[in-house]
């Protein structure tokens, strides 16, 4: 049950906004951000208003129901409406907790994804290169942009790791739930016996975080240029164009060579050190606010294995919340992929909810 005087401050927080809107007093450079929040409000206003009237209509209905005098008819018509008035306050219960519900900073920003192959030699590279093609042709479908920041690559068209941004509406909040260890179950190429094998790739999403979000000191980072290498050690170049930059209080490191100018490199290795520093910051306020709330969807835990593709049987099946979708092709090629994150999103609203 949510307490009164909060659904009550939501009414009156509405109606301020509504009267300092409407006035044209509200200074031009808050206007936006006020305009967004009337906005948000306004979708759940109705049951907000509905929520506090209940106890007041259900007193209504329950006298009608209790008095001795009213006809059969009325008392049916009062125990209908008094079952669907419960309905729906659950319904608006539901609806308030969840926008009251904490609201990640993060969810509205583009997104980092990075995929390494895992166990598994060739095949895992393999399966590297067909989660990037998959996360592509999501992209693509949702006419968000995504842009190459690094690649490395195998044999056979594998991906030992790549590295991309992807820019658009809401992509952190969509890809977030991506992050662990996808493994695959299929039977290589190269197998004259026709032996299932697993291998392995990890997956993590990191929120492109920008300079407003994360201040990096440049007495902080130590910067090494170097000569590129090709693969067998061949030279990219003949200039040192690489660069590898160190954040010296945490030890992260990032390396980047994919260009020929070292400016770029640099802003391209930058990039992924921001948004790798932004989430560890992000991971230990989390730790701090409470260590035993952490929830079992969308943890980011990179060692956690989180999905299964398996190409015998056709299937998908994210063992968070024990989904299988025997649709494994459509989901390579991005059409059930929204299946998946709304039942994780789903899930993980849930979750919330019953911490509430």
């Amino acid at each position: 049950m949510i307490p009164q005087k909060t659904i009550e401050e939501l009414i009156v927080k509405h109606s301020t906004l509504e009267q300092d809107l409407s006035s044209g007093k509200i200074d031009k450079k808050l206007f936006a951000e006020k305009s967004k929040e009337y906005s948000d409000l306004n979708e759940i206003i109705q049951n907000a208003k509905k929520y506090i009237s209940f106890e007041k209509d259900k007193i209504e209905l329950e006298k009608i129901l209790g008095d001795q005098g009213s006809d059969k008819e009325l008392i049916e018509m009062a125990q209908s409406e008094l079952e669907s008035l419960k309905n729906q306050h659950e319904k608006n219960e539901k609806k308030l907790k969840l926008f009251l519900l904490p609201k990640d900073d993060a969810d509205k920003k583009n997104a980092i994804i990075e995929i390494r192959a895992g166990t598994g030699g060739l095949e895992a590279s393999l399966f590297a290169a067909d989660l990037f093609k998959m996360y592509e042709k999501v992209s693509n479908k949702k006419k968000w942009s995504l842009e190459l920041i690094s690649i490395s690559k195998s044999e056979a068209g594998g991906l030992k790791e790549v590295i991309a941004s992807i820019k658009g509406t809401n992509i952190y909040s969509t890809l977030k739930y991506e992050s662990g260890v996808h493994r695959v179950q299929r039977v290589p190429d190269t197998e004259t016996q026709g032996r299932v094998h697993t291998s392995a790739a990890t997956v993590a999403v990191l929120p492109e975080a920008e300079e407003v979000d994360l201040k990096i000191n440049e007495s902080d980072l130590r910067i090494d240029v170097f000569r590129a290498g090709g693969p067998g050690g061949q030279s990219v170049n003949t200039t040192d164009s690489a660069v590898r930059i160190t954040h010296i209080p945490t030890g992260l490191s990032v390396s980047q060579q994919d260009e020929k100018s070292q400016h770029k490199n640099k802003a391209k290795g930058m990039k992924i050190l921001r948004a790798r520093l932004y989430e560890l910051e992000r991971s230990r306020i989390d730790q701090e606010r409470s260590a035993d709330r952490k929830s079992k969807i969308g943890t980011g835990d990179r060692s956690e294995r989180i999905r299964t593709y398996n190409f015998p049987q056709g299937r998908v099946t994210d063992h968070r919340i024990n989904l299988t979708l025997h649709r494994l092709e459509e989901f390579l090629e991005g059409e059930a992929f929204d299946e998946m994150i709304e039942s994780l999103s789903l899930k993980a609203q849930q979750e919330s909810l019953s911490k509430l």
